[in-house]
C-alpha cells in the first residue's frame, strides 16, 4: 500500500505517460507499430518510478516489478532505481543498495541508468550520494559510468532543445575520478537517445549524429548501437541501412551493440529484436557478444575513483573495456557484410 508521503511525492515528481510519449515530446516520429513498442520503453521506467517512489518497502516494489513483462523488466527496475536513489539521497537510508545487491542484480546494467535519471533532477552535491556501496558484485564500479550514460540520455529526452538542438556540454564531473571522462559518457547517453528522439529510423537517428561536432560523434554512434540493439525498432533492412550510415564509426556502433548484449544476457531475458540487431551491426550471435564483452572486460583498479574529488590518472577501466571491444571490431576490418555468428561454445 502506498504512504501519504509517497503518494505526494508520486503526484510532484512522476510524469504522465503521456508526457513521455514521443507525442508529448514533440519529436518527429510518425507512430507505427514499432514505435509504439520505443514508447513502451520510457513508460516502464515511469510505472517503476512511480512504484518505488511510492511504496511503504522494497517487498511491494519487487512484487509489481515481476508482473513486468521480461522485455521491459529492466526498464521498470530502471525507475524503481531512480525513484530510490532520490529518496536515499535526499534522505537516508540503502533503498538502492539493497535493490541492486538483490532482486535488481540481474538488471544491474539498467539500473545503473536509472542512477543516471535521479542525478539529472538532483542538485550536483547530492550526487556524491547517489552510488551505494555494492563491493563484490559483479561489473562494480565499473560500469557504474551508465549513470552518466542515463544522465545524459535524461537531458537529451527531456531537454532535447538546449542538449540535441543546441548541442550544449555539460560541466565535467569527477565521476569515478575522471572528470576528463564525464562529457564523452554523457554524449553515450545523448546517443541512446537519438535512437528514441527519431523513432529508430536510421537515416534520420544518422543525419542527427553528424549535425553534432565531429569528436563528438564516436560516443554518440556507440549510444545509438546500444539503444538499437537493447531496446529494439528497426527492420532487418534498417539495420543493414545503420551500419551503413555509420561508416567510419562502425566499431562504435558494434561495441554499444555488444554491450546491450550483454545487458540482455545477464538479465536472462533475450528477446529477437535484439538477437537481430546484433547479428546485424556486429556479426555476432547475443552469446558471441555476451563472450566478447567479458573476454575485453578490464578490471577496476582497487583505489579508482570513489573518494569524491579524488582524481586518477589515465581513462577509466569503462572506457578501456569499450577500447578493447571496438580494437576487435576493427581488426576484424569491418566488413561490408556482418561476419557469421559466431558457433556457440561447446558445453
Amino acid at each position: 500500500m502506498p504512504t501519504t508521503f509517497g503518494s505526494l511525492r508520486r503526484l510532484v515528481l512522476t510524469p504522465s505517460l503521456a508526457s513521455v510519449a514521443f507525442a508529448g515530446r514533440g519529436f518527429p516520429v510518425t507512430p507505427t507499430a514499432a514505435t509504439e513498442r520505443l514508447e513502451a520503453v520510457p513508460q516502464a521506467v515511469v510505472c517503476g518510478f512511480e512504484w518505488g517512489i511510492d511504496a511503504r518497502n522494497q517487498w511491494e516494489v519487487e512484487r509489481r516489478l515481476r508482473l513486468v513483462d521480461p522485455e521491459q523488466r529492466g526498464f521498470a527496475y530502471e525507475g524503481a532505481t531512480m525513484a530510490f536513489t532520490v529518496l536515499d539521497a535526499t534522505g537516508r537510508g540503502s533503498r538502492t543498495r539493497d535493490l541492486l545487491a538483490g532482486p535488481g542484480q540481474p538488471h544491474i546494467f539498467l539500473a545503473y541508468i536509472g542512477i543516471g535519471f535521479a542525478m539529472a533532477r538532483l542538485p550536483r552535491p547530492l550526487w556524491r550520494k547517489v552510488l551505494p556501496d555494492l563491493a563484490g558484485t559483479p561489473y562494480h564500479p565499473t560500469m557504474s559510468w551508465l549513470a552518466v550514460d542515463g544522465y545524459g540520455f535524461d537531458l537529451a529526452y527531456f531537454g532535447t532543445r538546449r542538449w540535441v538542438d543546441e548541442q550544449r556540454e555539460v560541466k565535467p564531473y569527477p565521476w569515478q575520478g575522471a572528470p576528463e571522462y564525464f562529457r564523452r559518457a554523457v554524449d553515450q547517453g545523448i546517443g541512446r537517445a537519438l535512437w528514441f528522439i527519431h523513432g529508430g529510423v536510421p537515416e534520420q537517428v544518422a543525419v542527427a549524429v553528424r549535425r553534432f561536432r565531429a569528436d563528438r560523434r564516436a560516443d554518440l554512434w556507440s549510444g545509438v548501437g546500444l539503444a538499437a540493439t537493447f531496446a529494439g525498432g528497426a527492420t532487418a533492412d534498417g539495420l543493414a541501412v545503420l551500419r551503413g550510415e555509420a561508416g567510419e564509426h562502425r566499431a562504435e556502433l558494434a561495441q554499444g551493440s555488444v554491450f546491450a548484449a550483454k545487458a540482455r544476457a545477464y538479465a536472462g531475458f533475450v528477446p529477437a529484436h535484439c538477437e537481430a540487431a546484433a547479428t546485424a551491426l556486429t556479426g555476432l550471435s547475443v552469446d558471441g557478444a555476451a563472450k566478447l564483452a567479458d573476454d575485453c572486460a578490464v578490471d577496476e583498479p582497487a583505489a579508482a575513483g570513489c573518494a569524491p574529488g579524488a582524481t586518477t590518472a589515465g581513462p577509466p577501466a569503462y572506457e578501456l573495456w569499450r577500447a578493447n571491444v571496438r580494437t576487435h571490431f576493427r581488426a576484424a576490418g569491418q566488413p561490408d557484410r556482418p561476419r557469421p555468428p559466431a558457433a556457440a561454445p561447446a558445453n
